[in-house]
């Protein structure tokens, strides 16, 4: 047994499922890359977009019906704020690194090399075509086990502040203390044209960079704003 094989039998054992058609769990786990630069006529295998769009419903649903569970006399707001925290893409790919799915992911070689394994983008969209694979296999019972388990200490973490704009949040921090403006650069774009994920560095003078991900700029840098919001304590 290779190395990815071993991993997808141990992240089978961590979910606690045996998928009647294991199909879906390998579509789940294959990165887009792994199609792109096939000649014409190359049969590639299914990749996990269709999956992953399918699985950020089912987790949109299966967070707000633990919350409501959870949280019997929390109000909207209170609600709607660590619902946002459970969904967003960083929360899905600690869920990801929770399961050890990064070792499972199937990836071009070029992808691999760069540390795609790694790679929130990569990790959050697998985990969610992981819960619609789930979903389709054995219905809404077993992606809820995978959900339960896998964002455990998430679901018990306070909620979090609510941030509209993180980078007019993360401007008024810098002209608060007299900095120049945050500063913004794309480090990377990975993906096929229509699911790119871009890499983006937030900076502000005296303060180490972070970096974050999105599917397109903008949301790039409202994530790395968000990361260096909550990095200096401000959320």
């Amino acid at each position: 047994m290779n190395l990815r094989a071993e991993a997808v039998a141990a992240l089978t054992r961590r979910l606690g499922y045996s998928f009647r058609t294991p199909a879906l769990l390998e579509q789940a786990l294959t990165h887009p890359s792994v199609g792109e630069g096939a000649g014409q006529g190359t049969r590639t295998p299914p990749d996990n977009q269709r999956l992953e769009f399918l699985g950020d419903r089912v987790l949109g649903l299966l967070a707000a019906e633990s919350l409501m569970r959870r949280y019997p006399e929390a109000d909207e707001g209170d609600l709607s704020a660590r619902l946002h925290a459970l969904v967003d893409k960083p929360a899905c790919a600690r869920a990801a690194e929770a399961l050890g799915i990064g070792a499972a992911l199937r990836l071009s070689p070029g992808e691999a090399k760069s540390g795609g394994r790694r790679r929130e983008g990569a990790l959050g969209d697998a985990m969610e075509a992981v819960l619609a694979a789930l979903y389709l296999d054995g219905g809404l019972e077993a992606a809820s086990d995978a959900f339960e388990s896998a964002w455990a200490e998430m679901l018990d973490s306070p909620p979090p502040r609510a941030v509209v704009n993180p980078k007019s949040a993360l401007q008024e921090w810098a002209m608060k203390q007299a900095l120049p403006l945050p500063k913004y650069r794309i480090l990377g774009r990975t993906g096929s044209d229509h699911a790119p994920t871009f890499t983006v560095e937030a900076a502000v003078e005296g303060y180490p960079p972070l970096t974050a991900e999105g599917r397109s700029r903008q949301d790039a840098e409202k994530a790395a704003a968000t990361a260096l919001l909550k990095r200096e304590g401000l959320i």
